[in-house]
């Protein structure tokens, strides 16, 4: 069962790698004729195995194995289905399958749990649109920002506008939150976005926590002259200054625990090759296994931007664009994740801190949540090199399936 299951949730990566809006890569943003393209799809492949599915008002692909009491709590397990620019085929995709193919495996047995199953293939946890992460289960949560309203893609579309144009109603976004009593947990299996499993020789880890999170938008001004015609000692060259308050979030961060700074873009203008830069923008994403570390570097990092622009002459300012707090696993569902895994003759299984963001961020404000990690060669992921077994993913799907059944023997 599992090893046919295995080599279906393969072939549908696959299939899924052909719904993209760019040519020689994979990307899917939200709210995107990709998005609503897959939901199409991965409804159908939902229906197969017995559920009954919705797309929610944020835009989340729903589905309800049916048989229990509408009123009875229910366990979610799922991942998200949109992507980065130039992505791999497994992140978020895989915990999406995976989930599916535990509810075929379970469906028989599944009327005796105390809790019934639902699979939620969710959008925007990259964050890749509108520059903020997690919106579908933000939704889902019940924590949806109206600040967020107001944000724009690159074409400066807002995301209201962009709701409106995929046929969702803003006014009702808030109908896609549950409510904690409707719910008995979220589990969801990822790939690893590191090496730790694979330089372990561990097919499958229990994350502990995921990292906390905030990104930047970052602007420094100075004075755009001429290439030629301008000495060293009268510029005020803003990607200079940007350059090295990059290689101070390098610096500072690599000097912590658990900390880890990227500067994923930088822009100059007026950008022409003869003219010193006048103004930069570039973007810091900061994470950290706790948040009060991860605030006390970002101050540092400020502290030095402060001193690198004071220097050149420049002058900066800076916007929040996300923040996420850390979030602990729940005991119980890391108990029963551990066992599942134990299950499948895999050994001892390791426990990891999650430095990558993930759905289960959101949903850990309204029920408990559970991660599997699968083991991802040489942790690569955001690209298009990310893989995973075809063996690793049949041990996760026993895993998982195993630790459904173990929770549900806990609540009985």
């Amino acid at each position: 069962m599992f090893t046919e299951a295995a080599r279906r949730i393969m072939a549908r990566c696959d299939e899924l790698a052909r719904y993209t809006s760019m040519e020689g890569g994979i990307e899917r943003v939200y709210l995107s004729p990709e998005h609503a393209r897959v939901n199409r799809l991965a409804s159908r492949w939902m229906r197969e195995v017995g559920l009954d599915t919705w797309q929610d008002e944020a835009g989340n692909l729903n589905g309800h194995l049916d048989g229990k009491d509408r009123e009875a709590p229910t366990l979610l397990l799922g991942s998200h289905l949109d992507s980065v620019r130039d992505a791999g085929r497994y992140d978020g995709i895989l915990g999406v399958l995976m989930a599916i193919e535990v509810v075929r495996a379970l469906k028989p047995r599944a009327a005796s749990f105390r809790f019934g199953l639902d699979v939620v293939a969710f959008w925007d946890e990259e964050g890749a649109r509108f520059g903020t992460a997690l919106l579908g289960s933000s939704a889902m949560a019940g924590t949806w920002n109206p600040a967020w309203w107001d944000l724009t893609d690159v074409h400066g579309t807002t995301l209201k506008t962009a709701f409106r144009e995929f046929g969702l109603d803003p006014g009702r976004v808030g109908a896609a939150a549950r409510r904690p009593e409707s719910l008995a947990g979220y589990l969801e299996a990822h790939i690893e976005q590191g090496p730790d499993l694979d330089r372990s020789n561990a097919p499958l880890g229990v994350v502990t926590s995921i990292a906390s999170a905030r990104r930047f938008s970052v602007q420094i001004l100075g004075e755009a002259r001429h290439a030629g015609g301008t000495r060293y000692e009268d510029r005020h060259d803003a990607l200079l200054g940007a350059s090295e308050a990059t290689l101070a979030v390098e610096r500072l961060c690599r000097a912590e625990h658990h900390i880890v700074g990227t500067v994923g873009r930088l822009e100059t203008f007026p950008g022409a090759v003869n003219v010193v830069p006048g103004e930069a923008h570039l973007t810091v994403d900061l994470r950290g296994e706790h948040d009060d570390d991860r605030d006390r570097v970002w101050a540092a990092i400020s502290r030095e931007i402060d001193q690198i622009t004071g220097r050149r002459g420049l002058t900066w300012s800076s916007r929040q664009i996300h923040e996420a707090p850390a979030v602990w696993c729940d005991g119980l569902l890391q108990d029963v994740v551990r066992a599942g895994i134990e299950d499948t003759g895999a050994g001892e299984a390791p426990t990891m801190f999650s430095r990558a963001g993930h759905d289960a961020m959101a949903i850990g404000a309204v029920t408990g949540v559970g991660m599997l990690f699968l083991r991802n060669p040489d942790g690569i992921s955001h690209h298009p090199d990310e893989s995973v077994s075809l063996a690793d993913v049949e041990t996760g799907l026993r895993a998982l399936a195993s630790t459904v059944e173990h929770l549900a023997r806990e609540a009985s």
